[in-house]
């Protein structure tokens, strides 16, 4: 408890007066912490904000914020320390660092439809532009256009393709990044396109766009299917609703008629 007492009023000034550079455990570059990032976390991120929030600067703030939570509820310890005390201050720190994240996950749990569907129509304009240039230069071409969430990924697989890198290894990088439906399938077809002898290169055309219009019919019965289930729950509710109103204004009557 002695211990506790002093960790924390000795942290507090310290952190306050910034004799402790706390960005030296996490910043834009990397930190000390990042290993604490989750994988799918930049992912996330760009699902909700795009390309206007850098998620490193995000996790940095996450960071802060969990310590300075951590501090707070250290100070329960200090007016009675117990092991079950300890224990909920460890899990309510915990639950404070995963908060954000929980909440980016259930935001792009939330919104995946809606995040699925923009594939499909991304590389139908993808298609477009590789009947007149090649696949790096018609990747380029397409960033302008392509929906935000795709648009970091797409400039560093374009990076990577520059570099000399002609593997499929870009192509599944960013398949990987955005694990969305058939994006894996999708990625390999484009880096066979990109690979096919200009005499074959028409076959393989028409190969993927036989693809990109499979996925887009999948979209529309998919967004289809779903605007069916709301409608369903939405006229569900609707009956439970006036059935329960109907039910209560007849029981009322009885009572009423009765002289309950």
């Amino acid at each position: 408890m002695e211990f506790i007492l002093v960790f924390v009023l000795v942290m507090i000034p310290i952190v306050y007066s910034k004799l402790i550079d706390t960005k030296s455990f996490i910043n834009e570059d990397g930190g000390w912490l990042m290993f604490l990032k989750e994988k799918d976390y930049d992912f996330y991120v760009a699902s909700k904000y795009g390309e206007s929030v850098n998620p490193n600067v995000l996790f940095a703030k996450r960071i802060q914020l969990t310590f300075y939570g951590f501090l707070s509820l250290s100070l329960f310890l200090i007016a009675g320390f117990s092991f079950l005390n300890f224990i909920a201050t460890i899990v309510f720190g915990f639950m404070i660092f995963k908060s954000q994240y929980m909440s980016l996950k259930g935001y792009y749990k939330k919104y995946m439809s809606q995040i699925d569907q923009m594939l499909p129509y991304y590389l139908k304009g993808l298609e477009i532009l590789c009947q007149n240039y090649t696949i790096p230069v018609a990747l380029s071409r397409s960033i302008d256009d392509a929906p935000e969430i795709f648009k970091p990924g797409l400039r560093e697989m374009i990076a990577k393709i520059d570099t000399g890198d002609s593997s499929i290894e870009p192509y599944m990088d960013f398949a990987v990044r955005y694990p969305v439906r058939d994006s894996m399938r999708m990625m390999r077809l484009l880096y066979r396109l990109g690979l096919g002898a200009q005499e074959n290169k028409y076959q393989q055309l028409l190969l993927f766009s036989k693809s990109v219009s499979a996925l887009q019919n999948k979209a529309r019965e998919m967004k289809y299917k779903a605007r069916l289930a709301s409608m369903e729950k939405r006229t569900m509710l609707m009956l439970v609703v006036t059935g329960g109103g109907t039910m209560f204004i007849l029981l009322l009557s009885m009572l009423m008629f009765f002289g309950i």
